[in-house]
């Protein structure tokens, strides 16, 4: 009974640290940049996040490289977007997500802060993931696994537009 108690609180302290739910948050997402209608975009992400590795749909497409890459732009820049919104961000900057796909290995999720202002850009998330093993027993582990890149983004984003580095130009400026 004790330890059925212990695993409850666990639960729940582990639903406490999860600011959103990541799969209502994709999915509205999904739907509101028009690419399937909110049917659809429930049963695309139910298919592609939940189960056992691996995902079938990725693996049995005729176009894997583009079915990849739009699978990990659907689920990736939301996430991005919301830690986004979630630091003030000065008028001249620009988030950008870069894929790598890797049909037989690791893709690559890059995550990119562009300060303006001609300073250096600056690495935000590397994600080394193999899109077909993204899948998650449940939603709870889903949100969880959103939840940690979420607040890597929003870290390293503040961090950045704290800390700006000087580009090598400003720097010239500067000692001269």
């Amino acid at each position: 009974m004790e330890e059925e108690r212990s695993v409850e609180r666990t639960s729940i302290e582990q639903r406490a640290d999860i600011t959103r739910n990541w799969l209502g948050y994709v999915c509205e997402a999904i739907v509101a940049s028009g690419a399937m209608p909110a049917w659809e975009a429930v049963d695309y992400l139910t298919e592609h996040l939940i189960g056992e590795a691996p995902n079938r749909h990725l693996l049995e497409t005729k176009t894997p490289y583009e079915t990849i890459s739009q699978f990990l732009n659907r689920l990736y820049r939301p996430i991005v977007e919301a830690a986004s919104r979630d630091v003030p961000l000065p008028s001249s900057t620009m988030l950008h997500t870069f894929l790598d796909i890797s049909l037989t290995g690791n893709s690559a999720v890059l995550v990119v802060y562009f300060p303006g202002h001609n300073l250096p850009h600056q690495l935000l998330l590397l994600d080394a993931v193999r899109a077909w093993d993204l899948m998650f027993p449940d939603e709870d582990r889903f949100n969880r696994w959103a939840e940690e890149r979420y607040r890597w983004i929003k870290t390293a984003l503040a961090a950045a537009i704290t800390n700006p580095r000087l580009s090598p130009c400003a720097a010239q400026d500067v000692t001269a």
